[in-house]
């Protein structure tokens, strides 16, 4: 691999030969395409003080599909040449049969580009990227002395795209990705907390190297093991609940958000199928996806099918509008798509998938909103979680939460889970902030064993009737 621009066209393939195979590949089909990628990436790992991984990775492929109906071929390949695609227009064609389709728009084209070109890899050398992680470890142990131990993971690739159609449409989108994750041990008295933070996007390292920046991620890490280290075991109860903005909003990504993705419900699989302009959330509950946002880590300048990324508003006012859409899925039922066609990598086949999905702030003020609380939880923090897409259900566990009981904030509680459903809980809230926040940049979704980049973010919002499930009755 080189550091030299990737044109496949130029250095792998003729591209008239190429479009050639492709069209055969998909004549009769209803619609295909050839995605070509490299991709190259490094990561590097501070641990208790030190260098514990230093890794970089470069991949190149492409991946040729030809769809039928419902049924889509799909053959990859690592190697870039006029043989491996001739072999694998071969499998692809296969969905084909003996055709009858007719050939999908092609996507319209797009200028805007939503974040730099230049390679995040570049912006300091190796020794100087360990030395941000070095001094990011001795800043922890000088803040605090209970820090027992330090991590640190410095990590930025980037990906570049090329995309031919059968019509002839090129397309192609070069991606930069950096991020910057620590997190902190402290211990006192026996007890041994941990707390952890990061924030990046489609950017450079630099950004995340400059002191003022990593040095507030060490303080926010710090201060969540701290809190945790006076924390009390959470009750357990049905009672109301108060989340935070920004991050929590990775609650309404799991719990809604994959719920209002076309495939679930063409399928009439989600909890959703079937409320197209029907009222599925409180009044004033509006929901977005979009990927247009400059910079930020869900963001794309045109998905992985060719299509321009779009502002997409799923939920408005609490009325369901829209669900998030590829071409295959947006084409069987009769809609546009939405520049929401993902995939992890050449490797795989896209599917309709999640960019920045957020929640509108509403007039309600935070202070007024957990004033409000009269016994209940105040979570600020995520951690993992799970949910069951055909009907909604969700836990999640909170890794920084408060008591709060006749709207004051008392005591940190650790162990808290939230349980409930997505569908109940939209109904279910009661107030919406005016303080809508977006994620640092530290989200990743998986689909289907696939892993793409994404963002969230909401206002602080009141939701009555949560199961909390704790280890206190």
């Amino acid at each position: 691999m080189t550091d030299a621009p990737f044109r496949p066209f130029e250095t792998h393939l003729d591209e008239a030969a190429a479009l050639a195979t492709l069209r055969a590949a998909t004549l009769g089909a209803d619609d295909g395409e050839l995605f070509l990628e490299r991709r190259r990436s490094e990561a590097l790992v501070l641990d208790d003080g030190r260098i514990k991984t230093a890794s970089y990775d470069a991949s190149e492929g492409f991946g040729l599909r030809a769809i039928r109906g419902e049924v889509a071929g799909y053959a990859h390949s690592t190697e870039i040449s006029e043989q491996a695609l001739r072999r694998a227009a071969q499998t692809a064609r296969l969905a084909v049969g003996h055709g009858g389709g007719t050939m999908a728009a092609s996507p319209k084209g797009t200028n805007i580009k939503l974040y730099t070109d230049a390679d995040p890899m570049t912006d300091a050398s190796f020794a100087g990227k360990l030395d941000i992680l070095k001094e990011i470890d001795a800043y922890a142990r000088a803040l605090d002395h209970r820090v027992i131990q330090v991590s640190a993971t410095l990590a930025a690739g980037l990906q570049e795209v090329e995309i031919l159609r059968p019509e002839g449409l090129r397309l192609t989108d070069i991606r930069p990705m950096a991020r910057l994750n620590v997190s902190v041990i402290v211990e006192q008295n026996g007890r041994r907390e941990q707390g952890g933070t990061g924030g990046g996007g489609r950017h450079g390292l630099a950004r995340l190297m400059e002191p003022a920046f990593w040095q507030a991620q060490i303080r926010e890490a710090l201060r969540i093991a701290l809190v945790n280290l006076d924390a009390v075991p959470a009750p357990a109860g049905m009672m109301d609940v108060v989340l935070g903005p920004g991050w929590p909003g990775i609650l309404l990504h799991e719990a809604i958000g994959h719920g209002l993705e076309g495939d679930f419900n063409r399928k009439q699989t989600s909890a959703f199928a079937g409320l197209m302009g029907q009222q599925i959330a409180a009044k004033g509950v509006t929901v977005l996806d979009d990927g247009t946002i400059p910079d930020r880590r869900g963001s794309i300048s045109v998905d992985d099918e060719g299509t321009p990324s779009a502002k997409n508003i799923l939920i408005e006012d609490g009325k369901l509008i829209g669900y998030m859409q590829d071409r295959q899925n947006a084409r069987l039922m009769g809609v546009a798509p939405t520049g929401n066609g993902r995939r992890e990598s050449y490797a795989h086949i896209p599917m309709p998938r999640m960019t920045n999905t957020y929640m509108l702030a509403g007039n309600d003020d935070p202070a007024g909103i957990v004033a409000s609380l009269k016994d209940g939880i105040y979570a600020v923090g995520f951690g993992g979680g799970q949910v069951d897409i055909t009907n909604g259900k969700f836990v999640f566990s909170c890794t920084e939460a408060y008591r709060v009981r006749n709207g004051v904030v008392g005591e940190a509680v650790k162990g808290a889970t939230l349980i409930g459903d997505g569908a109940t809980a939209l109904k279910q809230i009661r107030a919406i902030g005016n303080d809508l926040a977006l994620d640092p940049g530290i989200g990743n979704c998986g689909k289907a064993g696939q892993w793409v980049p994404v963002g969230v973010g909401q206002p602080t919002l009141m939701i009555g009737g949560l199961t909390v499930g704790g280890s206190q009755t």
